[in-house]
């Protein structure tokens, strides 16, 4: 397989702390990979048109579109007007969530009758704020590398991670794009495996013209 980062231009190359949210925005045609670092790490994700974040990710679209719940190489994240916003170029890992969304305080306290230290809908919430938006743009999302498999009579649930030590995918942006994330701080199942949350990479590029 072709490493996409031999030759490309780095735009940013981040460590996103456990726990923690991040951002960026891309240009068409720019690549993100997120890395998972040591396994097991789930990754809340959504993207907005950056000319006109009215327009965002929507799962139910990309579900439709492609026929099945779970992303992999080669899926399409589609948006709310049914446009391509992303495109899967490499995926190391494969099975990625569309039907969980993120976790929340109040989620937790209903399931768990326990107060996680912090959420996925606050890091949306936190990050979302620094290009202007607010609670109201969080949908449906994207769990890279949750493992949630869905049985023959519609059971499902969160169980241990696929995911292993430097497993990533590559994300290509058919659209400026801002993509939003929450490293997911979830301690009160196995989102992130037995060990907890840990760091992931994040990196922006540009790709060489010939990949």
């Amino acid at each position: 397989m072709t490493d996409l980062l031999a030759g490309a231009i780095i735009l940013e190359d981040s460590i996103v702390p456990a726990r923690a949210p991040w951002s960026a925005r891309l240009q068409t045609g720019d690549n993100l990979r997120l890395v998972d670092m040591e396994g097991g790490q789930a990754v809340d994700f959504l993207c907005f048109n950056s000319d006109d974040p009215s327009e965002r990710y929507h799962a139910a679209n990309t579900i439709k579109l492609q026929h099945n719940i779970y992303i992999g190489e080669g899926t399409v994240l589609q948006s709310s007007r049914a446009r391509p916003m992303m495109t899967v170029v490499t995926d190391t890992c494969g099975r990625h969530d569309t039907i969980y969304g993120c976790c929340s305080f109040e989620l937790d306290d209903i399931r768990y009758g326990k107060h996680n230290a912090a959420s996925c809908q606050s890091n949306f919430e936190t990050e979302l704020s620094t290009h202007g938006l607010g609670p109201e743009h969080i949908v449906a999302n994207v769990n890279w590398f949750m493992n949630v498999p869905v049985e023959e009579n519609g059971d499902t649930d969160i169980v241990t991670p696929r995911s292993q030590p430097g497993d990533h995918i590559d994300l290509r942006a058919e659209m400026p794009l801002i993509a939003v994330l929450s490293n997911c701080p979830e301690e009160l199942n196995l989102a992130c495996g037995d060990n907890g949350p840990t760091p992931i990479r994040a990196i922006v590029y540009r790709p060489t013209p010939d990949l």
